[in-house]
């Protein structure tokens, strides 16, 4: 392997040489901007007036016009392209553009000149796959694989593989360290010049099946599913663009900290959510305690909810008489009783079977006048389905069911919920969820998290959730067997990734394994992954991280940071009896420390900790940000509650009293995973103060 770089104190002219391969290399780049600059100014010059037939096709095509125009952005610090691959022979019949010994540079979007020749092959493109493929043992037809270095957007060094030569050694890329090491200011970065093989192969799986990352700290799963929905977007994009795909994310400053990945990588359509956005069907004003919060969360209470729901059908005793003109048509009690029975069997949605009943009836009621001789058609049906008394008895067998009373009724009617929740949910379990004080209404309610999903299965049970092609879930191990359930509605039809960390579930109701979570979902069949080479967590922090694993998920592998730099790691103890304002002066001076080297501070911290350490940095004239807000070289430290730092990475991290992290947990072992997501959040260097003794797992 062959680097080459340009320094760029060098101010001297660089004298244009046809041989020299960088400065070859800088005039395709600039080439390739001037290209895509013409393709953006061919997309602004469409005129569309004389092709749209009205004003809705008008509407539609100026949208696809401006998505278009916004996809075609040149971003000053995003290099175009990122690589370049030779073939020793046409890539495959399939690419006609291919021919012995061709070069594509590989990039995050296709940039094609005014005769439509290809400069910039899309990154997605099959003949792009052995730039993350390819490998002395394997080289794919690949001659010669060449990484590009960027100094914000110009093109300072290159770096050659010779594939197909066996007398060279393979190496590892420094270009490639350097851009997984480094430091980035703001939110995160798309990883698509770093893709590695196992990555590159969940990236690539199909739109059919679901995949499950399970990944350890730095691994790169939230960037792989990121990457997995923008891949899908391009192989598959008129059957997504009908069906939606959405990125689910554990709260609004992790959604905040990726939402640029997507963009950057061409897709602006991708919509963002957080599990608690997809179930507000009510305001969510209270709070529950860890025992009610296990108990709703469960997936027994959709059981209950099945049963509540379906309570509200009464079999009829009477017969139904309908009037038209001057006949009388009589459906006896014990048909109705079957056509309702009939329903009930088939097990649909509770608001499909109270629609279908008046069309079954009238067609009862149309048998008998076929019988007398009349020759009624489906207008006499729908007439008779609306008809006053076959109305009358829709309402009294099959009432409409409002989801949020529902709930409302089971949390605060302890004889309702012990009816239903019979034989599923012990005496005590029932205690537990039942308010205190019953809400009045709907509206008074003090709704928590977990009653909202309550509220959106009862939702479903009633008619169905729209169902989208593909849907990211990221940090699932946090997820009730009931949130679960919540997301699986929102994809039965399409497919999903799921992403996360066994060892960082930090609920109460914590995933145990991948194979009931994803039966939860819905998606039992999923592939299940495992990523354990990290990228992005330095060696000497995640084995220090890594003590903990055996108490909080025996089993799991361990992550193999292949970080060339150990990074670093320091372990500071405040004196004895210096107290609470000993503590917060040596997170400062450790924050100073950190604030030395270039890049972003995460300063994390027990939720109950926040409050003094921002009075701290604020009485020392330190600027801090709060999580989500994006970071610039004017401010680079971010004061972190541990119960938000999950997903979040930063340069470097100064940790506040690990005692004070795991005490701030309900119990020990949730208390120790909240440590370890803490712990693993570095990218550079950790420095970790206590005042207290440390947990004995990292001693």
């Amino acid at each position: 392997m062959h680097a080459h770089a340009q320094s760029e104190s060098e101010s001297a002219p660089e004298p244009v040489d046809s041989q020299d391969p960088l400065t070859r290399e800088r005039g395709h780049l600039a080439a390739s901007r001037s290209a895509l600059r013409a393709m953006r100014e061919d997309a602004e010059a469409l005129d569309i007036r004389d092709v749209t037939a009205n004003w809705v096709n008008a509407a539609v095509l100026e949208r696809q016009i401006d998505e278009r125009i916004k996809s075609l952005a040149d971003l000053a610090h995003t290099p175009l392209f990122f690589g370049r691959l030779d073939y020793l022979h046409a890539p495959g019949a399939e690419q006609a553009e291919g021919a012995d010994g061709e070069q594509f540079y590989i990039g995050r979007r296709h940039v094609h000149d005014a005769d439509g020749d290809p400069m910039v092959i899309d990154w997605r493109a099959p003949v792009s796959q052995p730039f993350y493929r390819a490998s002395k043992k394997d080289p794919m037809d690949i001659a010669l694989r060449r990484r590009f270095g960027y100094t914000g957007g110009d093109l300072t060094a290159y770096e050659d593989e010779h594939l197909s030569d066996a007398t060279e050694d393979a190496k590892t890329s420094k270009l490639l360290q350097q851009e997984i090491e480094r430091p980035r200011v703001g939110p995160m970065r798309d990883i698509v010049a770093t893709i590695q093989p196992e990555q590159d192969e969940i990236v690539r799986s199909g739109l059919s099946g679901s995949v499950c990352v399970q990944g350890g700290p730095g691994t790169g799963k939230t960037a792989v599913g990121l990457h997995r929905v923008a891949y899908l977007l391009y192989a598959h994009r008129e059957r997504l663009a009908r069906t939606g795909t959405l990125v689910i994310g554990p709260n609004a400053s992790f959604l905040h900290y990726i939402e640029q990945v997507l963009p950057a990588l061409g897709e602006l359509e991708v919509k963002q959510a957080t599990v608690d956005d997809l179930v507000a069907h009510v305001e969510v004003r209270g709070t529950d305690d860890p025992t009610a919060a296990l108990v709703k969360g469960d997936a027994r209470m959709a059981e209950v909810l099945r049963r509540a729901v379906r309570s509200h059908v009464t079999m009829p005793t009477e017969p139904l008489v309908v009037v038209r003109g001057s006949r009388r048509w009589r459906v006896p009690a014990y048909e109705l009783e079957e056509i309702v029975g009939e329903l009930l069997q088939r097990d649909i949605r509770y608001g499909a079977a109270r629609d279908a009943l008046p069309q079954r009836i009238a067609h009862a009621v149309l048998v008998r006048m076929e019988q007398a001789g009349e020759a009624p058609d489906d207008r006499v049906q729908d007439a008779v389905a609306r008809n006053t008394a076959v109305k009358t008895a829709v309402k009294a067998v099959w009432p409409p069911v409002d989801p949020a009373k529902l709930v409302l009724r089971l949390l605060a009617d302890a004889d309702f919920l012990a009816e239903h929740a019979d034989g599923i949910l012990d005496e005590e379990e029932q205690k537990a969820v039942l308010w205190a004080k019953p809400a009045r209404s709907v509206k008074s309610a003090k709704w928590s998290a977990a009653d909202a999903v309550l509220i959106d299965e009862a939702s479903d049970l009633v008619s169905r959730t729209h169902s989208l092609g593909h849907v990211v879930l990221d940090e699932a191990q946090d997820l009730s067997p009931m949130q679960y359930r919540a997301v699986g509605r929102r994809c039965t039809t399409g497919s999903a990734t799921v992403l996360g960390d066994l060892a960082q579930g930090t609920t109460p109701w914590a995933t145990r394994s991948w194979a009931e979570a994803l039966a939860h979902l819905g998606k039992g069949d999923a592939v299940v992954e495992e990523l354990t080479a990290g990228f992005r967590v330095p060696r000497d922090v995640i084995s220090y991280a890594s003590r903990l694993l055996p108490d909080i998920a025996p089993g799991l592998a361990a992550v193999d940071s292949v970080r060339e730099s150990p990074g670093s790691l320091a372990v500071r103890r405040v004196e004895d009896g210096a107290g609470a304002e000993g503590l917060d002066a040596a997170c400062l001076e450790a924050c100073a420390d950190s604030l030395r080297h270039e890049g972003s501070i995460g300063l994390i911290a027990a939720d109950a900790r926040i409050p003094a350490l921002a009075d701290a940095l604020t009485a020392a004239g330190i600027s801090y940000l709060s999580p989500g807000q994006e970071t610039t070289a004017d401010a680079r430290l971010t004061l972190v509650p541990a119960s938000l730092a999950k997903g979040l990475e930063y340069d470097y991290v100064v940790l506040d009293e690990p005692a004070a992290v795991v005490d701030g947990e309900p119990d020990e072992r949730t208390g120790l995973r909240r440590l370890y997501v803490a712990l693993t959040r570095a990218v550079s260097g950790l420095i970790v103060v206590h005042a207290a003794e440390l947990p004995a797992q990292l001693v």
